[in-house]
């Protein structure tokens, strides 16, 4: 972990993971957060909001945070696209090659997993009834919906696939599928329950990266906050890595800072801490 000395900043940009991370366990932002992220922003701050949601999912907290205001941004699908929240641009855009679609959704269906992928407001599914399909939906304000043939519909580029099942049995699953799709893709558990298809490339730290370059900004001015596994290259490169109280312990162990959990403000208090001090 670094000392005080170089943790002292200036830090003009926090990056923060969403679940676990910005909201707490009812999914919301304490108020002490959104006020020092309200504040920080005032003064100039900017704020990104890193997530493997989908980009419609990750909007409302977007919204209730005034990233348009303020000229924020909206990393989703862990890196897959960059969007300006203030001109609705896309600032970086990746998708998986639409000749890997049939692979991938191939390898769900052989080693008996769910999987789901995005198509504008909705997310495709192979079996609608999945719990943890049904997870995704709601956090993210999605519906789901079910095509006949998910190989023949699914022939356009989407920026992930997401594969479903218990976590013990996904941890099995998980290195078949690595083998499987080789060196130019990313393969990785998000949740112990979502084993995460994508591009080679695509983590939030490599994301982050291109969005400095367009910014104008070094890493040593970016704090990121995150409790997960995706979130663990985002606090590797970071000029202050923060990890949750509550984070696992490869997060924890890589991190520079420990912050309170996300139900007790965690967020907030490295904003006041680190920006507005």
């Amino acid at each position: 972990m670094q000392t005080e000395k170089n943790m002292a900043g200036p830090y003009e940009i926090i990056v923060l993971d969403l679940d676990g991370t910005l909201t707490n366990r009812d999914k919301v932002v304490t108020p002490r957060t959104k006020a020092a992220l309200m504040k920080a922003q005032e003064r100039g701050k900017k704020v990104v909001l890193a997530s493997g949601r989908p980009t419609q999912g990750v909007m409302p907290l977007a919204k209730e945070l005034r990233l348009d205001e303020y000229s924020g941004y909206i990393l989703s699908f862990n890196g897959g696209r960059i969007i300006n929240c203030k001109t609705g641009e896309t600032v970086f855009a990746r998708s998986l090659p639409v000749s890997a679609n049939k692979k991938i959704i191939g390898l769900a269906e052989e080693h008996q997993v769910d999987i789901v992928t995005y198509e504008g407001s909705r997310i495709i599914s192979s079996n609608p009834e999945s719990p943890y399909g049904k997870l995704e939906s709601r956090i993210n304000g999605m519906e789901l919906w079910k095509p006949e043939d998910m190989k023949e519909y699914v022939n356009f580029e989407v920026p992930k696939f997401l594969m479903m099942e218990d976590g013990d049995y996904l941890a099995m699953v998980e290195p078949k599928v690595k083998a499987a799709m080789g060196k130019n893709f990313s393969v990785y558990r998000s949740d112990p329950f979502f084993l995460e298809v994508l591009p080679k490339g695509i983590d939030k730290a490599q994301s982050l990266e291109r969005l400095l370059e367009v910014l104008g900004l070094m890493k040593e001015q970016m704090i990121a906050c995150g409790d997960g596994y995706n979130d663990l290259t985002m606090i590797k490169y970071a000029g202050l890595g923060v990890a949750m109280e509550n984070a696992v312990l490869p997060v924890r162990s890589a991190a520079d800072y420990i912050t309170a959990s996300n139900n007790d403000d965690g967020v907030g208090l490295v904003v006041e801490k680190f920006m507005l001090a």
